[in-house]
């Protein structure tokens, strides 16, 4: 059965569609990390709508994954961020669920902390409704049936433009013939817990339905704090979501979703890693400072996962809406209308220092968001000489944000230039406040749609058409007081928390399109050309502005420029043995002009950065795809991407802190080498040919499963051994690459021995990182070139049992 393959494979081709459906109804194998084939051969697709039509996935024309929920239960892949081990193209990295970033092929997002007043390039759907935020999607999955990963610029088919890819979550459709349930729990170290339940039925035979599920997960922390007396990096979330699915006649269908989910864990600490030279003199390095406060952290090796901030860690959100879902079959098409609201509540703590000395008291941005969007598409029923998809969307957001950010006793020595004569004086910077307002708007209008010519059964050209408006106003306004309540700052002062004030705004239209052409060359193999041109919306900075040489905002830098994006690829897909055996290849070549770019300022005491355009970024790379089943009881996987992903030129970017601290160069100065302590800084840096942030040039993922028949206590069953490993290669975590902030490659393996009886009962072992592999999800600086480089370890070894039952 399909239902046995552990593997994701990522397919590319063209399309042969199936029937257009507005939906499809739960698929038996889409429980799996899908391929379209099948023990024993025989066609076995698995149908998708990545085209907002339904299609068998071998033979649609975009790089595509498609990872069933079941599957994603066998290998504890429970949210956005632990798929990443299945899918080698997809990167996402997070600090904390508000500053997280999903990104495909290198792009989607600035590497670093979030900014609210630019767009995510990788779109989040769930049952076909946009998430704005990346924030607001790192819940725990909970009823999936399947979710698809896209790949490439998608924006002549999808709502909101996606120029990086677009990730589609599906949940479980209510049941309208019978009784349905499922239950799942699993305990493990670390005191996991983690249980599921859903049920489903007609309420009126035929006519109308209701499915409800919950999820809960908790989880000791990690990371032992041994100031505050807690284990930290916990999980603590709590997930509701219920549907109706009303079906008044043969032609029409309605369904209501809603979900609520709550987030309370102690979490997210980042803590001492190493230190690098930089150029700020020896006195002000961290070494220096940490001894004049006869400080030390109580580990220097980041995996003793002990520490000793002194800020207690916050990421509480709450996250929820509903959505109302209506297809109308009208003969010759499908009119589909997708209304939804979302909304976002975040409440945060952070130790924005690292260390248990009381630089930064207080730094934390709560925040609600909320969103309104109206989609109507209209989709072709049937093959014929030519399909269509055309489609309409309504986008409105809106954010307000109160920080608050609040300097300590020792932030003078660490934050202040050491020439200055307050840099020895505690009272200057001790207390000193900064509470921000910042208020925004996101209007976005699109209409978009695409056309399809089977010029014959074997060759089709595929043209879409977007043109997309949007508009951002902001409001940001920071007031700054000293410990003793005055507003009247002087330079130092200025220099860590500048008052400001300004209302940044952007509109623009912009047209995008693409063309795709895809031949059969026979029922098992595909191929496709498809070009790109898209754009990623501009935006505002909404963290605060750089400052000038007199500690004023540059207003010219409230604003970015969108990003334009050329993208070109091959396909191949192909399957033989009777379908036993799939092999499928992209070629990928993507250029950003304008690219929106992470950058620090060049004071001492910025904590955060703002946002400005690159001059241009390429990737490019090829993936490979296979999955072999020799037997009805063996199956194995091997997917492989390599990326190749660069700043092609970005002259006046930010310097790495090996070249940061010193005096800023004055015109005719030479900079001194890096890590000269006291030495001479440039004013930026080019980093021209450098590689992007977060992006692994080699990534692979792999596996195999075998099952043995078995009989037990009267019941017919499999008993099964599996494996999954992935590997991704050495990645900046700088968006300025450093030599501090590299993180090695590594290599996990997760094992899952189990017995499982056809679609009802299943009960395994697992250990996941079973190697106990040592690596970083991100590592970071301290402000102020102090040369710290702190990090946030991933999980260690982890092991338990999963007991699951459907009826």
């Amino acid at each position: 059965m399909l239902a046995h393959l552990p593997l994701i494979l990522l397919a590319q081709a063209t399309t042969t569609p199936a029937p257009p459906q507005p939906a499809p109804a739960e698929q038996p194998d889409a429980g799996r990390l899908g391929t379209a084939q099948q023990s024993g051969g025989g066609s076995g697709d698995i149908v998708v709508t990545a085209r907002r039509r339904s299609e068998t996935v071998q033979t649609v024309p975009i790089a595509i994954s498609v990872l069933g929920g079941q599957a994603l239960a066998d290998v504890g892949a429970y949210n956005v961020n632990r798929i990443t081990q299945l899918q080698p193209s997809l990167q996402f990295y997070s600090t904390n669920p508000r500053n997280s970033a999903a990104n495909i092929r290198g792009l989607g997002a600035p590497f670093g902390l979030t900014n609210d007043g630019i767009e995510q390039g990788v779109g989040i759907y769930v049952d076909q409704v946009y998430y704005s935020r990346i924030a607001s999607a790192t819940f725990d999955f909970t009823d999936t049936d399947r979710i698809e990963i896209l790949r490439g610029p998608q924006g002549t088919l999808y709502g909101k433009n996606t120029t990086a890819g677009a990730i589609n979550i599906y949940t479980r459709k209510a049941n309208l013939t019978g009784f349905e349930g499922r239950v799942e729990l699993t305990g493990g170290n670390y005191g996991f817990f983690q249980g599921k339940a859903s049920v489903s039925g007609p309420l009126i035979d035929d006519k109308l339905a209701i499915r409800l599920s919950t999820s809960i997960t908790t989880r000791q922390g990690t990371i032992y704090n041994t100031r505050i007396n807690e284990f930290q990096n916990s999980q603590d979330n709590q997930s509701f979501r219920g549907q109706l699915l009303w079906k008044p006649t043969d032609t029409l269908d309605l369904t209501l979703y809603g979900d609520y989910n709550a987030q309370n864990p102690r979490c997210c600490v980042q803590y001492y890693v190493r230190t690098g030279a930089t150029q700020r003199p020896l006195s002000r390095q961290y070494a220096a400072l940490a001894a004049a406060f006869g400080y030390s952290v109580p580990s220097t090796n980041a995996f003793d996962r002990v520490t000793d901030l002194d800020t207690v860690p916050l990421a509480k959100q709450k996250l929820g809406g509903t959505s109302l879902v209506a297809n109308l079959d009208l003969g010759a098409a499908t009119l589909t209308s997708v209304t939804a609201y979302r909304f976002w509540d975040w409440v945060p703590s952070s130790d924005r220092d690292f260390i248990g000395l009381p630089v930064t008291t207080v730094s934390a941005n709560p925040s609600q968001q909320s969103q309104f969007s109206q989609e109507l598409r209209i989709a072709s029923n049937g093959k014929h000489t030519f399909d269509y998809v055309a489609g309409a969307f309504y986008f409105y957001q809106k954010i307000d944000t109160q920080g608050l950010q609040v300097q300590g006793s020792a932030a003078s020595r660490f934050l202040l230039n050491p020439t200055s004569a307050n840099a020895s004086n505690p009272a200057v910077l001790n207390g000193l406040t900064a509470v921000n307002t910042i208020g925004f708007t996101n209007t976005s209008a699109a209409v978009f749609g695409k056309l399809t010519w089977h010029a014959s059964d074997a060759f089709q050209i595929a043209g879409g058409l977007r043109v997309n408006y949007d508009k951002k106003d902001g409001s940001y306004v920071s007031v700054v007081t000293t410990g003793a309540g005055s507003a009247t700052l002087n330079s130092d002062q200025r220099g860590v928390l500048a008052p400001q004030s300004y209302a940044p705004q952007f509109d623009k239209w912009n047209v995008s399109g693409d063309i795709t052409a895809a031949y059969t060359l026979t029922r098992d193999i595909h191929a496709y050309a498809t070009y790109a041109r898209s754009y990623k919306s501009g935006g505002i900075n909404l963290s605060g502005l750089p400052l000038d040489g007199a500690n004023n905002p540059i207003l010219s830098a409230a604003t970015v420029k969108p990003e334009q994006v050329n993208h070109y690829e091959l396909g191949l897909k192909t399957q033989f043995f009777d379908r036993r055996a799939t092999v499928n290849f992209a070629a990928f070549w993507t250029d950003i002009s304008d690219y929106q770019a992470t950058v620090t300022n060049g004071q001492l005491g910025v904590l955060r950065g703002y946002l400005a355009n690159a001059g241009k970024v390429r990737t490019r790379g090829i993936e490979i795809d296979s999955a072999f089943r020799p037997t009805s009881r063996f199956s194995l996987y091997a997917n492989g991407a390599f990326t190749d992903a660069k700043y092609v030129k970005f002259v006046d970017a930010p310097c790495p802190p090996e070249l940061s601290g010193g005096t800023t160069a004055a015109a005719g100065q030479t900079p001194s080498a890096a890590g000269t302590a006291g030495g001479i800084s440039p004013q930026n840096c080019d980093i021209s040919g450098q590689r992007l942030p977060g992006v692994s040039k080699w990534a692979f993922s792999y596996g195999a499963e075998y099952d043995i028949p078995l009989r037990i206590a009267g019941t017919d069953g499999q008993i099964y051994l599996g494996y999954d490993g992935s590997y991704r290669s050495k990645f900046s975590s700088n968006p300025s690459p450093s030599a501090y902030t590299n993180i090695d490659g590594y290599a996990l393996s997760n094992f899952r021995l189990g017995f499982k009886t056809k679609d009802s009962f299943n009960v395994f072992g697992w250990v996941r990182n079973a190697f106990d592999q040592d690596y970083y999800e991100v590592l970071a600086i301290q402000s102020g070139s102090t040369g710290l480089v702190v990090g946030q370890p991933a999980d260690p070894r982890t092991y338990g049992l999963t007991v699951s039952k459907s009826f």
